[in-house]
């Protein structure tokens, strides 16, 4: 059984900082609970929220003690229906309707200022960056009305930064990876930097969600730290227990023990890296 331990060692000189992102907060009481013993322990940087969940005023309570350590951004949702509580269509809707122009700008910038207004009213902040659930806000259409509400709602120089999934050199080679890219991760990225909006220098953390215990997750964490430029983006979907129901449900307790285990430490020792802390950046 992997070995959970307790916080991490202070950074050491020199190190160079990785930004690692819990995604789905709000979901379930069991990625709640992982988000809050990761940051404790000093292995998470950020959490992307879902504002769509029916519990996420309960979980947004209990983010201002996190606050200090961890980054809190909006997890942008047009597909988690939440057990029925909220409207979606399916991934591959979603990509068709986008592509093909089939979802009006009005109605999309719509759901970004609902769901910006739920986080804002529940956290009583913007959120210090933007992302979306299965990559969604870097989608045709998708990405220009989340610019447009940018631009309207925030002054120059105070907007959240976004989440680039144009992947670090040396992972874009993985089908999956280069999949999302080519979806919008390129493309979308571009269209961020030419508005003068922030993003991530270098994104990882794309697999199959197929590993079978701790040490099968770490070895994909032995091929994306080392190709992570400094301040690079790593998403991870953590939870303390399996989320039943929940596609990728047994595989979050799998990335929960790594992250808390001696085996990521001595990885982050071994690669010259520390997980940045902080609600800025650290690129800002």
């Amino acid at each position: 059984m992997t070995k959970l331990r307790p916080p991490a060692a202070r950074a050491a000189p020199n190190s160079r900082a990785l930004v690692l992102c819990a995604d789905d907060y709000a979901l379930h009481p069991a990625v709640d609970e992982a988000v809050e013993r990761l940051v404790h322990a000093g292995r998470l940087s950020a959490t992307s929220c879902m504002a769509t969940s029916p519990r996420w005023a309960e979980a947004a309570a209990r983010l201002p003690a996190l606050r200090p350590r961890l980054a809190v951004g909006l997890h942008f949702n047009l597909t988690e229906g939440h057990g029925g509580a909220h409207a979606v269509d399916p991934l591959g809707r979603v990509i068709l309707r986008t592509y093909a122009r089939r979802w009006s700008g009005a109605s999309l910038r719509a759901a970004w200022r609902a769901q910006l207004d739920a986080f804002e009213q529940a956290v009583g902040t913007p959120p210090d960056f933007i992302d979306g659930h299965q990559h969604v806000h870097q989608l045709p259409r998708v990405r220009d009305a989340l610019l447009a509400e940018l631009q309207a709602r925030y002054a120059p120089g105070e907007q959240p930064w976004v989440r680039s999934t144009a992947p670090a050199p040396g992972l874009w080679r993985q089908p999956k990876a280069a999949v999302i890219a080519l979806l919008g991760g390129w493309t979308a990225t571009r269209r961020w930097h030419r508005a003068g909006v922030a993003t991530n220098p270098g994104f990882g953390g794309v697999y199959g969600f197929d590993a079978p215990d701790a040490a099968a997750y770490g070895a994909q964490m032995e091929r994306w730290v080392p190709h992570l430029p400094e301040g690079g983006l790593l998403m991870c979907h953590p939870a303390a227990d399996v989320v039943h129901g929940d596609a990728i449900g047994a595989q979050r307790p799998v990335e929960f023990a790594y992250l808390m285990s001696d085996a990521f430490g001595a990885l982050l020792q071994r690669s010259g890296r520390h997980v940045h802390q902080g609600p800025a950046a650290p690129w800002a």
